[in-house]
C-alpha cells in the first residue's frame, strides 16, 4: 500500500534560508539536483560555497531575491526558528524574522512547485496556545495543496541527540492528485486513529476549522482548505537503535575546550542529579531538577538539543574524567554532517552554524516519504467529489 521508493523523475529543488546545506546534503544523495539557494548569513554562505560551489547560492535578503527564483518542482525551506524556540524570545510571528514565512508563501504561490518541505521547532505547535501554528497552517491551507505534518526526533535517526522537529509537507493538487495522501505516517502509527477516529478522520466535513483552534496541535496532522485533522502518535515505528553521546566523542580532544578546575569548584555548590530527562543523562545541577542553573551532562545517553545560543555552547559533560565542553567536531557529529563541514569559519562561529542547522538524516526520511505513493483512506466517492468542490471554490 505504501511505496517508498523514489519515482523515475528528474526533479529541480531549491532552497530557502539554506543555512550551512543540511537540505542539500540530503537532495544529493537522492539525486535531486539544487538549482538555486539563498540566505542571508555570512557565515552560512562561506560553509555553503566552500562545500558545494557558488554557482547557485545568492547571499542577501530572501524579500529582494524572491524575485530571482527559478521554477522549481521542490521547495525547502528551514525558515528562522529563532522567533519560536525555546532559547530564544519566544516572539513568533510578532518578531520581524517570523514573517519571512511569508515570504514562503509568495514563491509556493508564484511557482506552484510539485511539493514542499518545511521545517521549524517543536514550539510553534504549542506557542501561545497553538496561536502562531494555526497562523502558519491556514496560510498554507489556503494554497491548492495537502498539507500534512509531523514532528520527529534526531535521537530517531541514528543521531545522539535529543533534537525536536516538525516537518510540514506540501503535495500540488493536480489531475493525478484528487484527495488527500498520509505519507508522513504509517500503518502501525495510524492503528489508534483508524479503531477510535476513523469516522473523523475519513470525512473531511468533521475536520477541524483552523482559524478557530486555539489548543496545543497534535504531533501529527493533515490540512486542507482551512480544516485539519490531527493526532499525537504514542511513538515513532520507523526508530532506528539509540546512540549514546561516548558513540560520537573525539579521543584526546584539545585542552582550550577543558573546564576541568572551575567546574570542580562549582559541583561543591551543586545537587548530585545522576537522572535521565529525555534520554539526556544529567549529573548535577544547581536546583535538583531536569535542567536548572548550572547543568552537568553525562555521555551515558543522548546530547541535549544543540542550539544557535552561544551560553549554550559552554555546557559542561563529565568526559574521561575531564569536564569539558563539546567540541565543533563533535556538534557535527551529532548534526550528521562531516566533521570538517564548516570548516570555513573559525571554530567559535561553527557552534551558531551547526545549532541552527536540519540534520540531512531527518530530511531524508521525509524527502523518501514525501516522494513515496503514500496512503488514502479517503475513497468513497462523494468524499472525493466534496474535496473537489472545496479546491474548485
Amino acid at each position: 500500500m505504501n511505496s517508498c521508493v523514489l519515482k523515475d523523475v528528474s526533479y529541480k529543488a531549491i532552497e530557502m534560508f539554506c543555512g550551512i546545506g543540511g537540505f542539500r546534503i540530503a537532495f544529493d544523495d537522492a539525486e535531486i539536483k539544487t538549482i538555486y539557494a539563498n540566505d542571508i548569513s555570512s557565515d552560512a554562505c562561506k560553509v555553503y560555497r566552500d562545500n558545494f560551489g557558488k554557482d547557485i547560492l545568492v547571499q542577501g535578503d530572501i524579500k529582494q531575491q524572491k524575485y530571482h527564483i527559478p521554477d522549481h518542482d521542490i521547495l525547502t525551506a528551514g525558515f528562522p526558528c529563532q522567533p519560536f524556540s525555546s532559547a530564544g524570545q519566544k516572539k513568533g510571528i510578532c518578531d520581524p524574522r517570523g514573517t519571512l514565512f511569508l515570504e514562503i508563501i509568495d514563491v509556493i504561490a508564484s511557482h506552484t512547485p510539485k511539493y514542499f518541505i518545511l521545517e521549524n521547532v517543536r514550539r510553534i505547535l504549542s506557542m501561545q496556545n497553538g496561536k502562531h501554528f494555526s497562523t502558519i497552517l491556514f496560510e498554507l491551507s489556503k494554497l491548492p495543496y495537502i498539507i500534512e505534518w509531523r514532528v520527529i526526533n534526531a535521537a530517531h535517526f541514528g543521531l545522539a541527540q535529543s533534537r525536536e522537529r516538525i516537518f510540514i509537507i506540501g503535495t500540488h493538487i493536480d489531475s493525478d492528485i484528487a484527495m488527500p495522501y498520509v505519507k508522513l505516517i504509517n500503518e502501525n502509527d495510524l492503528t489508534h486513529v483508524l479503531r477510535t477516529k476513523y469516522d473523523m478522520f475519513k470525512d473531511y466535513r468533521n475536520w477541524k476549522n483552523i482559524s478557530q483552534y486555539e489548543k496545543f496541535f497534535p504531533l501529527w496532522g493533515v490540512a486542507f482548505q482551512e480544516k485539519f485533522f490531527g493526532y499525537s502518535p504514542e511513538d515513532f515505528s520507523e526508530k532506528m537503535p539509540l546512540r549514546t553521546l561516548r558513540t560520537v566523542l573525539q579521543e584526546n580532544a584539545d585542552s582550550s575546550f577543558d573546564y576541568t578546575e572551575e567546574t570542580l569548584e562549582r559541583i561543591k555548590q551543586s545537587t548530585l542529579v545522576n537522572r535521565y530527562f529525555n534520554g539526556v543523562q544529567i549529573l548535577y545541577n544547581q536546583g535538583g531538577g531536569a535542567r536548572m542553573g548550572y547543568t552537568i551532562f553525562g555521555t551515558d545517553g543522548i546530547a541535549s538539543t544543540l542550539t544557535a545560543s552561544t551560553s549554550r555552547h559552554y555546557e559542561r559533560y563529565l568526559i574521561n574524567n575531564r569536564y569539558r565542553r563539546l567540541t565543533n567536531t563533535e556538534y557535527a557529529r551529532l548534526q550528521g554532517f562531516p566533521d570538517d563541514h564548516c570548516k570555513a569559519v573559525s571554530v567559535y562561529d561553527q557552534y551558531a552554524l551547526y545549532g541552527n542547522a536540519v540534520p540531512p538524516q531527518m530530511v531524508k526520511w521525509v524527502l523518501k516519504k514525501l516522494l513515496s505513493e503514500g496512503q488514502t483512506y479517503f475513497q468513497e466517492p462523494n468524499q472525493r467529489q466534496l474535496l473537489q468542490l472545496s479546491l474548485e471554490n
